[in-house]
């Protein structure tokens, strides 16, 4: 699933080629992803500016000069794509804008899980989903208000989109790893500094993650993430991605917390 640097490494590109430009067009493919009437979404596109992008948690916003903004979410398997010649787009292209440019810019998507929606603004968008604020923006001294009196366990709350928006799965394994703390801890247990060695380690992992371009086999080999691909995807016998990169005698544990696949070091991140 696209998880926020991904999302954002796509908002980037998005802004390279779409910003100042007028969509001409709107093509749909397959109207499954659209959450919104195609008559509807047609009229609101066509003969448009797009002024600007922004991001929060996982969705992409393109900023419209009527004021509304169109609302990408990727689902589980979208991305985005740019191409000139209708034999050229992308294959799994669901919908795409045709610009001023001559440039065309595709949602694509295998699975169909993404949606393509209109918002009168990005606030009315995060209020009606109720999403927190963006895992970058968030500080510690927010973190920590949100979840000092929670007696939940730490990481079904981290991937709660209300609490702080734009933590996936792994991405929470990675910076509880990071801040060295058990994915089972109950939140109201944390001490203020663990919940600044939280939200240091939020910050981390999210900006190498967008410094690397979400592409993970490129991430420091201090990184829990490598473990997390040798398990799904490594050939047998090469193993060296198997132990916690800080204890070479360590076996990263693999279990479910939340019904989530989850992944610790039993030294590094020790239950209480």
């Amino acid at each position: 699933m696209p998880e926020l640097p991904e999302v954002e490494t796509y908002r980037r590109f998005l802004n390279e080629v779409l910003l100042d430009q007028t969509i001409t067009a709107l093509e749909v493919q397959d109207a499954h992803v659209l959450a919104v009437e195609e008559d509807v979404l047609r009229q609101a596109l066509v003969g448009r500016t797009i002024t600007g992008t922004s991001r929060l948690g996982k969705n992409c916003f393109l900023q419209l000069d009527s004021g509304q903004v169109l609302v990408w979410h990727f689902g589980m398997t979208g991305d985005v794509g740019a191409y000139r010649d209708g034999p050229d787009a992308p294959r799994f292209t669901r919908v795409a804008l045709h610009l001023s440019s001559g440039l065309r810019v595709a949602f694509v998507d295998p699975r169909k899980f993404g949606r393509i929606r209109l918002a009168e603004s990005v606030e009315q968008y995060r209020q009606a989903k109720k999403l927190g604020p963006d895992a970058l923006d968030i500080t510690a001294e927010q973190l920590q208000h949100k979840l000092s009196k929670r007696k939940t366990i730490l990481k079904p709350l981290l991937l709660d989109q209300s609490i702080t928006a734009g933590l996936g799965n792994w991405i929470v394994d990675e910076v509880l790893f990071q801040a060295r703390i058990h994915p089972e801890r109950v939140a109201q247990t944390l001490s203020t500094r663990e919940f600044e060695d939280l939200h240091t380690a939020i910050q981390l992992v999210l900006h190498t993650a967008i410094g690397h371009e979400a592409t993970y086999r490129d991430f420091p080999a201090s990184f829990l993430i490598h473990a997390r691909e040798w398990d799904d995807s490594a050939t047998p016998g090469t193993d060296q991605h198997r132990f916690c990169p800080r204890h070479s005698d360590t076996e990263i544990a693999k279990s479910y917390v939340g019904g989530r696949a989850t992944y610790t070091c039993p030294h590094c991140q020790a239950a209480d």
